[in-house]
Parts: C-alpha cells; sequence; structure tokens
C-alpha cells in the first residue's frame, strides 16, 4: 500500500464535505481489494458469486485457500470474516476481524465488523469500544453513531 495516498485519504475521511468522504472511503476499498494483485481479486469476487449462489461452504473454501497463500491480504480475511457474520459464526468472524487488524489497523470495515460481532454476542461493552475506534477513522459514519447509541441504550 501506497502510505501517502493512504495517509491522504484517511484524512479525507474526517472533511465535512460528504462528497470527498464518499470518494475517499471509494478509493481506500479499491486499494484494500487490490492490495494483493489480480490473483486476490478474482479469488474474493469469486467468493462473492458463491456466497450469492447460497455456496457458503465453497465460498469459505475459497476463502481459507486465499488466507492460507497470502497470510498478509488483509482483505481475505475481512471477507471470510464477513461471511461467518453473515451465518451467525460470530466467534470465528470476531477472530477474522481482529486478524484484519492486526494486518491494517486503520480497517474501518473490520472494526465495525468487530463492533457487529460483539454486539450480536451481547458484548455491548466491547461493541461500543470497536464501534468508538471505527469512529476515530470514519467519524461522520452515521451507522456506527446509531449501533453505539443501541449498545448503550441495551446497557441501561
Amino acid at each position: 500500500m501506497d502510505s501517502l495516498s493512504i495517509n491522504s485519504l484517511l484524512e479525507d475521511l474526517k472533511n465535512p464535505d460528504a462528497k470527498i468522504r464518499e470518494q475517499a472511503t471509494r478509493k481506500i476499498w479499491r486499494i484494500w481489494f487490490h492490495q494483493k494483485g489480480i490473483y486476490g481479486l478474482e479469488q474474493i469476487d469469486y467468493s462473492q458469486k458463491l456466497i450469492d449462489a447460497g455456496e457458503v461452504i465453497k465460498a469459505e473454501t475459497v476463502l481459507t485457500e486465499l488466507i492460507q497463500k497470502q497470510p498478509d491480504f488483509a482483505e481475505a480475511w475481512n471477507r471470510r470474516a464477513f461471511l461467518y457474520y453473515s451465518i451467525g459464526q460470530y466467534q470465528k468472524s470476531l477472530a477474522d476481524c481482529k486478524m484484519v487488524i492486526q494486518l491494517n489497523s486503520v480497517h474501518f470495515g473490520a472494526l465495525h465488523g468487530m463492533g457487529l460481532c460483539y454486539a450480536a454476542l451481547g458484548k455491548y461493552s466491547d461493541a461500543i469500544k470497536a464501534f468508538n475506534q471505527a469512529l476515530k477513522i470514519q467519524p461522520y459514519s452515521l451507522v456506527n453513531q446509531k449501533l453505539i447509541l443501541e449498545c448503550n441504550f441495551k446497557l441501561t
């Protein structure tokens, strides 16, 4: 990753102008998805087609093999975390989200995912912490703000 352009885009996520934030978000995701070149991107795309077709086990296999071949590919871990979350395997999803954060500490998607997993597990204080970490990177994220409010409500 070109850290200079990523840092500039991360700053754009804090811009009051929604259009600038949206463009920065799209560019960051593109960088993350293309991190390991065409092979990684093709495997992620293929896994998504399998998920869309209801072939979850095959999609998991594709992502697991990709992770084994490219263990430093944060987005492969993130996509598998999404898959696990979508089928209610919150502990597995959480473990993959944590791996994403180890590889890419500013991965707001994985921080958001961690918050969702913690909330699904009834660990609302941990969920709030994760959503707050994501908000440090994307302070205008309404979804994370809303989820923090919901988790706070469930704590009372």
